[in-house]
């Protein structure tokens, strides 16, 4: 049976990682160096919102081959994001020669890369199919590298026939632990994203999170996939996983039952926790040419309402 964190204990357990920092910093500096200290508690309090668009909108298009992640690129120009997810089921492969010439193109057209995505699986039941995925994970790593971005999505996956939750976290917590001792030793953030399977509630994902206890491990929050329970509604979950939040996809209706996301709130929530990222669209309606510009128009808007930039 799955064991949540309670609450208060992960609270302490946050505050005590944060006061271990703030007192290391401390020791190592002088008496001059303390109005910097506060500089940095001030900081840390200032929301920094982006807007940015993931690949995985134009789906269709890409899948179809009518748009390559060159297109995408200068669709992200005309829309006037921030940044793009780039998302690896399109990259058209993974040869430095090609990597390359997409982040120079980005470059050249000032749109940075919030982070690429692959879609490896962490619920393997065998150690052999984790240590698969592991290096898969690697290989995307190396990938996202090279792209000259800071961010690897990756997912847990739906439970095996006959698995147990308990044995799913297990085995995420596992792969995450070897996948972020890669990463890490490239800066690279690894968001695991909430999502249908073993990562579609809150506190399954704070589990892993304080599990694999590395600070190259995160949650990429996708504001719409989670699924209310007794005690927290969804917007009690996005709250309490901002602290965790690596990079956050944005859609106007939740997955559970379609029913259409108040997004003005959500920003108050990643305002207030002086959230510091992007906050992309990820459109899955039919209609992508009129349905993403409407969409992003409206990231736009509420992050000059909410940030500090």
């Amino acid at each position: 049976m799955h064991h949540s964190i309670p609450r208060r204990k992960f609270l302490k357990t946050v505050g005590i990682g944060a006061l271990a920092s703030a007192g290391a910093q401390w020791l190592g500096s002088t008496a001059d160096a303390q109005p910097s200290a506060a500089a940095d508690t001030e900081a840390s309090k200032m929301p920094r919102l982006f807007s940015g668009c993931c690949a995985y909108s134009y789906d269709h298009a890409l899948r179809k081959g009518t748009m390559t992640m060159e297109d995408f690129i200068h669709r992200a120009v005309e829309l006037r994001v921030d940044g793009v997810d780039m998302t690896a089921y399109y990259l058209k492969s993974t040869d430095p020669e090609y990597l390359d010439s997409l982040r120079h193109l980005a470059y050249k057209n000032a749109i940075s890369f919030s982070g690429s995505a692959c879609g490896v699986s962490m619920v393997q039941a065998t150690a052999a199919k984790r240590a698969q995925s592991l290096t898969e994970i690697k290989k995307w790593v190396d990938v996202t590298d090279r792209l000259g971005a800071s961010h690897l999505r990756v997912f847990a996956g739906e439970l095996p026939s006959g698995a147990t939750l308990q044995q799913g976290v297990d085995w995420t917590v596992e792969t995450m632990k070897g996948a972020t001792d890669y990463s890490g030793k490239k800066g690279i953030m690894l968001g695991l994203e909430d999502h249908s399977g073993v990562t579609q509630r809150a506190d399954v994902c704070l589990e892993i999170m304080h599990r694999v206890n590395s600070p190259y491990a995160g949650i990429n929050l996708d504001v719409t996939n989670f699924i209310p329970t007794p005690t927290q509604d969804v917007y009690a979950q996005i709250a309490a996983c901002i602290p965790y939040a690596t990079n956050t996809h944005i859609r106007d209706r939740f997955e559970y039952d379609q029913s259409p996301v108040d997004v003005d709130r959500v920003w108050q929530l990643f305002a207030k926790a002086g959230f510091k990222g992007y906050m992309s669209a990820e459109y899955e309606g039919p209609d992508s040419d009129t349905g993403v510009p409407k969409l992003v128009a409206q990231i736009r808007t509420l992050c000059q309402k909410y940030s500090t930039v």
